[in-house]
């Protein structure tokens, strides 16, 4: 465990068992829809990766990065567009892939956003889920797991950039981030 780290929320196994979980019910779900898998980067990649080897349906994919933080642990309320997606959405049933659905502000805003673009229809699926820290009406339709109110880094969620390469999910140790 990386010594910035205070405990393990989620290890790699549980990564691999939410993965393969998570894309039997995508599979069944969206057989025979044109689906688009949108990843909201940058803490979604290792997520996205590993969940998309286990749907086993034709599928194209596309990014998009969208902010509301700084360089600190809380969302600052204002969401804006770093990097749009680049395909059309007409025909699409489009699965969004978050890291973390927190206050849900980014992933309403997102959603709101694809739903005037023509998008056949819209779904969420996130690694992780805070329900308890929500101010925005929004639910995803899949979730890997929930994690406390804690912040967590690892397997693509960062604190300043860093620990996204961690293998496993960690609560960070507040002394790193309350300087």
């Amino acid at each position: 465990m990386h010594k910035d780290v205070e405990k393990v929320l989620v290890s790699e196994q549980e990564l691999k068992e939410i993965n393969e979980r998570l894309g039997k019910r995508i599979t069944s779900d969206f057989k025979g829809k044109n689906l688009l898998v949108l990843g909201i980067l940058k803490g979604c990649v290792f997520f996205m990766t590993d969940l998309v080897r286990h749907i086993e349906l034709p599928l194209s994919i596309d990014f998009m990065s969208v902010s509301s933080y700084g360089s600190g642990t809380e969302s600052t309320g204002r969401v804006k567009i770093t990097k749009d997606i680049d395909i059309d959405l007409n025909g699409y049933d489009v699965l969004i892939v978050e890291d973390i659905l927190d206050s849900g502000r980014t992933l309403k805003y997102v959603s709101d956003i694809l739903k005037t673009r023509g998008a056949k229809s819209i779904s969420i699926v996130t690694l992780l889920d805070k329900p308890e820290r929500r101010v925005a009406d929004i639910a995803p339709d899949y979730v890997g797991c929930s994690v406390p109110d804690e912040f967590v880094v690892g397997y693509g969620l960062d604190y300043d950039q860093k620990y996204r390469n961690l293998p496993y999910i960690g609560a960070l140790k507040r002394s790193v981030y309350e300087k």
